[in-house]
């Protein structure tokens, strides 16, 4: 890392487009700063509190947050290449449209969070918390889902093809017109409680 901050508080700042290549905030807190447009590639944030920060449009790359707090943010557009999220939360924040290709998101909390029309593929989210999240229409493919909290979550329409299912409660989610694979179809009429048997 060329830079590396620790423990200091940024307010009103505005960073604009800025370029924050593999620096280093731990402890940090920032708030009401404007990171619309900017770019990240190799940073980290460690355990900083996000409030009121404007990510819109902002590109990260192989970047990491973790264990960070998002509150009344906005990502509007915003972009996660191959980053890393482990244990961070949002509350509050404008998660779309999201995308997120790659990475690791396992222990991010988005209780009750509105992620219609988002685009998450390929990302690890191991004991995620989606309870009560809104995921319509939105693309959550090859996703490990393994261990999430679903409870009261909306998957209407939402295309979760190659995504591991298996904490999938289909009583306690909605599933209207979710587009899935066969095998995930009946792994979910399993879940259910009949027996599924092939014949012929």
């Amino acid at each position: 890392m060329s830079k590396v901050v620790e423990g200091e508080t940024f307010r009103n700042e505005d960073w604009y487009a800025e370029e924050l290549i593999e620096v280093s905030y731990r402890g940090c807190e920032f708030h009401h700063v404007d990171l619309t447009e900017a770019v990240t590639r190799g940073a980290v944030f460690e355990e900083c509190i996000f409030g009121n920060v404007r990510f819109n449009a902002s590109r990260h790359t192989d970047s990491a947050f973790l264990r960070c707090v998002f509150k009344r943010c906005n990502l509007f557009e915003a972009e996660f290449l191959g980053c890393k999220l482990t244990g961070s939360q949002f509350e509050q924040s404008t998660l779309r449209p999201l995308k997120v290709i790659g990475g690791d998101w396992s222990f991010v909390a988005l209780p009750g969070a509105d992620l219609r029309g988002i685009t998450i593929q390929g990302v690890r989210m191991r004991e995620v918390d989606l309870t009560g999240a809104n995921c319509a229409d939105a693309v959550l493919s090859d996703v490990d889902l393994s261990g999430a909290q679903l409870h009261s979550a909306k998957f209407t329409r939402c295309d979760l093809r190659g995504s591991d299912l298996s904490a999938l409660d289909p009583t306690t989610v909605e599933l209207t017109d979710t587009i899935i694979s066969v095998e995930q179809a009946i792994m979910v009429v399993q879940a259910l409680g009949p027996q599924v048997r092939t014949t012929g």
